[in-house]
């Protein structure tokens, strides 16, 4: 669902272990991170969108998580003009999310990337808290800093203050 402004709807998908650390996964055959994220269908709610995407790129179901917190308000990001298709209708020039903050209620095991025919991720680690927000690409990082700045209070006890010196992961690397 594209608006009329050329954004798609969409929600992204912060999961907090009890460590506090956040899920991290690496988009398929690429060396870009991310959070799971993905569109809204027609007909669907945010939180339904959530569930289907947590399904269809980590392999979890419902009851595998909590939600925590979800952003208060839908936020923007512009693709970069090389990223953008000009040849389809409508056009989309960026996506608007709705995020959510889930807790991990089953074991890293029960992460199944490679449980559907064309997996959105190969690779996941558990990294720190604010990493994500250095570590994405550019053109998404405005966007990871507001929402893991707004799930912070809910992230506690687990998180800290952002860092003010470059952090680096704390890898946990998992397939």
């Amino acid at each position: 669902m594209i608006d009329a402004e050329g954004f798609r709807a969409n929600v992204g998908i912060v999961i907090c272990n009890n460590q506090g650390q956040v899920f991290w996964a690496r988009r398929f055959g690429q060396h870009s991170w991310q959070f799971p994220q993905g569109g809204v269908d027609e007909g669907e709610t945010p939180e339904q969108t959530m569930y289907r995407e947590l399904h269809e790129e980590v392999g979890l179901k419902p009851e595998d998580v909590e939600i925590v917190a979800s952003s208060k308000h839908w936020l923007r990001y512009k693709l970069p003009k090389r990223l953008i298709r000009r040849d389809s209708s409508p056009v989309c020039i960026g996506q608007k999310q709705k995020w959510f903050l889930l807790k991990l209620r089953c074991k890293d095991e029960d992460v199944d990337l490679l449980h559907t025919h064309h997996p959105e991720f190969d690779d996941w680690r558990w990294v720190s808290y604010w990493y994500p927000v250095r570590q994405v690409v550019s053109f998404k990082r405005d966007v990871y800093r507001r929402v893991m700045k707004e799930f912070a209070p809910f992230a506690m006890p687990f998180n800290r203050k952002e860092p003010q010196a470059k952090e680096t992961a704390n890898w946990r690397h998992r397939r």
